[in-house]
This record gives structure tokens, sequence and C-alpha cells, in this order.
């Protein structure tokens, strides 16, 4: 926690990191990651919207040039309410979704990691 404050509190590292992200949306590097998240319904109404890459967009919107980790923290958990807590009906419904959504979370930032480190390896500061 300590390393990613420092990290986070310098605004050379953060600007590139930034970049990265941001790179990788607009070179569409995780084209094979959304194609992932596709989950065919038969009902249309349930056609999963692709949350995870929403809120990974509002993660970085939330760097700025020096970034309090608490205020980064505090976005995911905003996000996490109104995406994942709150649509759910029941204690069954919200286990699902939770479990649903972490899996896809760690697939996400796995892939995004994996494309920064070989494509970017300067965002790892």
């Amino acid at each position: 926690l300590q390393t990613v404050r420092a990290l986070l509190n310098n605004s050379s590292t953060v600007t590139v990191l930034r970049a990265g992200l941001h790179a990788i949306f607009n070179e569409k590097s995780l084209d094979v990651t959304k194609d992932l998240f596709q989950e065919k319904f038969r009902n249309p109404k349930k056609r999963q919207k692709n949350i995870q890459l929403k809120c990974l967009k509002n993660f970085i919107s939330s760097l700025t040039s020096s970034t309090d980790i608490r205020d980064l923290l505090s976005s995911l958990s905003s996000d996490l309410q109104t995406f994942v807590i709150k649509p759910s009906k029941s204690k069954e419904a919200f286990k699902e979704q939770a479990s649903d959504f972490m899996l896809k979370w760690n697939l996400l930032l796995s892939n995004v990691g994996k494309i920064l480190t070989i494509n970017r390896t300067d965002s790892f500061g």
C-alpha cells in the first residue's frame, strides 16, 4: 500500500500510467477481453452490460496528476454500489452478481496488466 501511495503521489508516474491506460482503450487492445464479456442470453433484457469496463474507465478518469488512494477506492466503491449492490434484488442475486463481477474484474485487470507489460513498460514507472 505504501508503494502504491508513493507512486500515486508522483505526478509524472501517474501521467505516464494514465497515458498507457488511455492508449489501451484507443488502440482497442481490450477488444478480445470485451468479447469474453459478451454473454448471449435468449432474453435481450438480461444481456449483461460490461460494468467492468465502465468501472475501469471511471477509475482511469479518477486518476489525476497526483491522486490519493482513498479517492480511488471511494470512486470504485461508488461504482460497485451503483452497478452491483443496488441492482441486486436478493441475497442470492447479490452473491451471483458480486461473484460474476469479481471474476470478470480480475480477468480484465490481468489483461490490462499483460498489455501494459508487453506494450507499455513505461507505464509501470
